[in-house]
């Protein structure tokens, strides 16, 4: 979720994600999820091959302005590669286009993860090189992650590379 409010002309987002040598629970995961307000969404990840499901909530605390970044608590499952466990998380996120001339949009945060029972620095960076492609790397408190996206209409074509080795695919479209 970006820091700022959300259209609710396409109210559902539905998700699919592969990625290649992984355990079962991140290997394959689809996600539902619908758009409350222009603040909350809220829905549900399943993960077919380990038979698990997660409920996925995002709340837009403080909306991002000129001078203040956006805050953003949700949940979601734990970080990839662990076998189970829910996350809930805190970030502040801001769009520096006006500030430095690039197209960069940065975030960090903390999180918990139950898996683990701990609490992880996150963060990550986007880049936007055109109105349609854009390229996002997280930190997610233990390994980096990489995605290049495509943004037609309503869907987004992502690859991905997890540890920076690891492909996948990804597609999501909004309705």
């Amino acid at each position: 979720m970006s820091g700022a409010k959300q259209s609710l002309e396409h109210r559902w987002i539905f998700s699919s994600r592969y990625i290649a040598n992984q355990i079962d629970r991140a290997k394959l995961r689809f996600t539902l999820t619908y758009r409350i307000s222009t603040r909350i969404t809220a829905g549900v990840e399943y993960n077919p091959l380990a038979d698990d499901v997660h409920p996925l909530a995002n709340i837009l605390l403080l909306e991002e302005t000129r001078r203040r970044p956006a805050v953003i608590i949700g949940t979601s499952t734990d970080r990839i590669g662990t076998p189970g466990g829910q996350a809930y998380y805190a970030t502040f996120s801001k769009n520096l286009k006006r500030e430095t001339g690039l197209p960069i949009a940065p975030y960090v945060g903390m999180m918990y993860g139950t898996y683990e029972d701990r609490f992880r620095p996150v963060g990550g960076l986007n880049v936007g090189f055109t109105e349609r492609w854009t390229a996002l790397v997280t930190f997610d408190g233990v390994h980096a992650h990489q995605m290049l996206n495509y943004n037609y209409r309503q869907h987004v074509f992502s690859f991905l590379l997890v540890r920076g080795k690891n492909p996948g695919v990804s597609y999501s479209i909004t309705f």
